[in-house]
C-alpha cells in the first residue's frame, strides 16, 4: 500500500528543496550551491550544502543526506507517506493511492482535520470578540495571558449553549460526530461537546488540529474542572501531546523535551522562554508518548511530582530509558507550585528548575534522604533502607552501586554493609509479603496495601468493593481517592470531579496493573486497620484511670489480635473479613 510512483516522481520534480529547507535554517547561495548551518546538529561553521538542481542535501559535519522527502521525514518525524502528503499539501498536488481504502481513510482524516480547523478558528474568534466571552477574557488576563499569548496558542471560548458551534459550521452529521466536536440527540439534531469553557486547541506535530482541552471558569457549578476531547478518528489521548507542534524545533535543537501535566504549564514554560515543553492530555505518560518523544530528543525532563509515580511507574521509566535510549530526569521545582504559576511569579526560577533537573532515580533517592531522620542511628538506618529500596528497582548494577555509595556516605553506614543490603533486592510488595499481618507505614505514598486496594477497586470493582470500607484507608490522600471511587461509576467522572492531587492519583493508579487477589489485599487492609486500633488502645491504656478501663481496653485488644490471627490464615481469611465488615458496619465500633 502507498502512493502511486508517478505522483512521487512528480512531487520530487516540482518541489523547491531550498524553499523547504529555508523554513528550518538560513541558506545562502555560494556558486551553484546553497550552504548554511546544519539543522540536524549544532555547529558554528556552516557544513550543510544543498543542490537545488538535483533536489538533494548533504552535511559534511554529521553526514545527514537525502532529498526533500527525506528532509521532511527527519524534521517532522513522519513516515514516508506522511512526508509525501505534507509536501503535496504545500505544493497543491493531488495524490493517488495504490490502495483505495488507504486513500479513502487519509481523505477522511484530512476532512476531519479541516473540520476541526474551522472549529478552532470559530472558538478563537468568539473569545476575541464575543460579548459572552468577557468573563473568559478577564480570567485569562488574570492568569497573565495577554492578547499575544491568546493568539499564539489560538485559545478559544465555547459559549454556554447547546448548539451555537453546530449552527455556525453546519458540518455533516458523520463528520460532526467523528471529529469529536459534538453528537446527535434522539431527534438527530446536533449538539456541541464543549459548553461554557475556555478551550485550548490541540494540534499534532504537523500543526493539524486534533481536538481540544476545555477548562471551566472559576465559580462555575460544573463539577468537571477540565474536559478533553473524546477519542476520535484523529485524536487518541494515549498518543497526543499538547504543544508538540510549537515545541518540536526547540526540542530537536536542545535534544531535550519537558513533559508537563497541563496546558497552562506548557504556556508557562513558553512565557519563561523555555519553549520545549509538552503535556499529556488527561492521561498518564504512556509508552506511545515516550516512543513519539524519542524521535525528537534523547533527554526527557518530567515537570511534575515524579516521586508520586511509585514503584510500578518507576519500573516503566527504567524500561523506557533502556528500550528507547533515553535519559529521564526530573525538574527541580519548588514544592507545591506548578510551572504555570511559577512562570508568572519567578520565570527565571522555572528555567533554572529544568537546568538543574536530576536523573529520575537520583531525584527519588535525594527526596528519600532529605525526608529521613539523620539525627539518630535508627533514623539513618531507616532512611538508608527506604532509599535502597528505590535503588534496588533499577536494572543497571553500576548505577545501583554508585547510588549505594552515596547513601552509605550520607547515612554514615559502612559501604560493604550497604552493598550487602542492596544485594538482597527490594522487599516484596504488600500482597506478596510473608509477614502480611505486620503493619505498614501509614503515609508511604510509594507503595502500600492501600494503593493495591485502590488499584483493585478500579480493575475489579465487583470483587473488591464488598470487602472494604472507607475506615481502612488511613492515608488522607488515599481516603479521598476511595471516596471518589465510591461516588462515581466512571473513572473519567471521578477524575473530573476531583482536586488535582486526587485526580492525578486516580490516573496514575488506573494504569498500574495489579496481579494481587482481592481477598488477600482486603486481608492486608483489615490487618493494618486492626493493628492501628491495637496501637491506639495501648496508648489509651497508659493513661487509663481505672482498672475497669484497662481491663476493657485489654479485652478489646485480645479480640483484635485474635482477628489478626484469623486474617493470616488463608483458609479463614474470607470469613474473618466478612465478620469484620459486619462489626465495623454496625456501631458501636469496639467489641464487648
Amino acid at each position: 500500500m502507498g502512493i502511486v510512483d508517478e505522483d512521487i516522481v512528480r512531487l520530487r520534480e516540482s518541489t523547491d528543496i531550498v524553499q523547504v529547507i529555508s523554513n528550518y535554517t538560513q541558506l545562502r547561495r555560494v556558486g551553484r550551491r546553497f550552504t548554511g548551518l546544519c539543522p540536524f546538529h549544532t555547529e558554528k561553521s556552516p557544513s550543510f550544502s544543498v543542490n537545488a538542481e538535483q533536489g538533494l542535501y548533504y552535511c559534511f559535519g554529521c553526514q545527514a543526506k537525502g532529498d526533500a522527502i527525506t528532509f521532511v521525514r527527519e524534521q517532522e518525524q513522519l513516515d514516508f507517506v506522511g512526508a509525501v502528503e505534507w509536501l503535496a499539501a504545500k505544493s497543491d498536488i493531488t495524490l493517488r493511492y495504490t490502495d483505495k481504502n488507504e486513500g479513502e481513510d487519509r481523505k477522511r482524516k484530512a476532512r476531519l482535520h479541516d473540520t476541526l480547523g474551522k472549529a478552532v478558528e470559530w472558538y478563537h474568534q468568539r473569545l476575541l470578540t464575543g460579548k459572552d466571552a468577557a468573563a473568559a477574557r478577564s480570567y485569562l488576563r488574570q492568569r497573565g495571558y495577554d492578547g499575544d499569548i491568546v493568539r499564539e496558542y489560538q485559545i478559544g471560548w465555547a459559549p454556554d449553549s447547546w448548539d451555537q458551534l453546530s449552527k455556525a459550521l453546519r458540518i455533516p452529521n458523520k463528520d460532526w460526530v467523528d471529529s469529536g466536536l459534538g453528537n446527535l440527540n434522539k431527534r438527530g439534531g446536533q449538539y456541541d461537546f464543549f459548553r461554557g469553557r475556555v478551550l485550548f486547541p490541540i494540534f499534532d506535530a504537523q500543526d493539524r488540529p486534533m481536538g481540544f482541552g476545555g477548562r471551566i471558569l472559576p465559580g462555575s457549578d460544573d463539577p468537571a474542572k477540565y474536559r478533553n476531547s473524546a477519542d476520535s478518528g484523529v485524536y487518541h489521548k494515549s498518543r497526543v501531546l499538547y504543544g508538540l507542534n510549537w515545541a518540536k524545533t526547540d526540542i530537536v535543537a536542545a535534544d531535550e523535551v519537558i513533559v508537563c501535566e497541563g496546558y497552562t504549564d506548557v504556556i508557562g514554560y513558553g512565557q519563561a522562554g523555555v519553549r520545549r515543553a509538552v503535556a499529556t492530555c488527561g492521561t498518564a505518560l504512556t509508552e506511545e508518548h515516550v516512543k513519539m518523544l524519542s524521535r525528537f530528543a534523547r533527554r526527557v525532563v518530567l515537570s511534575f511530582d515524579a516521586d508520586a509515580a511509585g514503584q510500578n511507574a518507576a519500573a516503566k521509566f527504567y524500561e523506557w530509558e533502556k528500550k528507547h535510549n533515553l535519559d529521564v530526569a526530573v525538574a527541580d521545582l519548588p514544592d507545591g507550585i506548578d510551572p504555570g504559576d511559577l512562570a508568572r511569579s519567578d520565570p527565571a526560577r522555572l528555567a533554572e528548575a529544568v537546568a538543574n533537573a536530576k536523573p529520575f532515580l537520583g531525584f527519588r533517592v535525594e527526596r528519600a534522604l532529605n525526608a529521613g531522620d539523620m539525627s539518630t542511628v535508627e533514623g539513618r538506618a531507616r532512611t538508608a533502607e527506604a532509599a535502597l529500596e528505590m535503588v534496588a528497582e533499577h536494572p543497571d548494577e553500576l548505577v545501583k552501586d554508585q547510588y549505594a555509595m552515596e547513601i552509605a556516605g550520607r547515612c554514615r553506614i559502612e559501604p560493604d554493609l550497604v552493598r550487602q543490603l542492596l544485594a538482597k533486592g527490594p522487599r516484596a510488595r504488600p500482597a506478596e509479603r510473608p509477614d502480611a499481618g505486620r503493619p505498614v507505614q501509614r503515609h508511604n505514598h510509594r507503595e502500600s496495601s492501600e494503593t493495591e486496594g485502590l488499584r483493585l477497586l478500579m480493575q475489579q470493582p465487583q470483587e473488591m468493593r464488598p470487602l472494604v470500607l472507607p475506615e481502612l484507608f488511613a492515608d488522607e490522600l488515599y481516603a479521598m481517592v476511595y471516596d471518589q471511587l465510591a461516588q462515581f461509576e466512571s473513572l473519567h467522572d471521578a477524575i473530573a470531579a476531583s482536586i488535582p492531587e486526587v485526580a492525578s492519583t486516580i490516573q496514575r493508579l488506573s494504569v498500574e496493573e495489579s496481579t494481587a487477589e482481592p481477598e488477600d489485599v482486603a486481608g492486608l487492609l483489615w490487618s493494618h486497620y486492626l493493628q492501628r486500633r491495637i496501637e491506639d488502645h495501648q496508648l489509651a491504656a497508659r493513661s487509663a484511670r481505672t482498672p475497669a478501663d484497662i481491663s476493657a481496653l485489654s479485652s478489646d485488644n485480645a479480640w483484635f489480635k485474635n482477628q489478626l490471627d484469623e486474617l493470616q490464615d488463608p483458609a479463614r481469611r474470607g470469613p474473618a473479613v466478612a465478620g469484620l465488615l459486619g462489626w465495623l458496619s454496625n456501631p458501636p465500633g469496639d467489641p464487648a
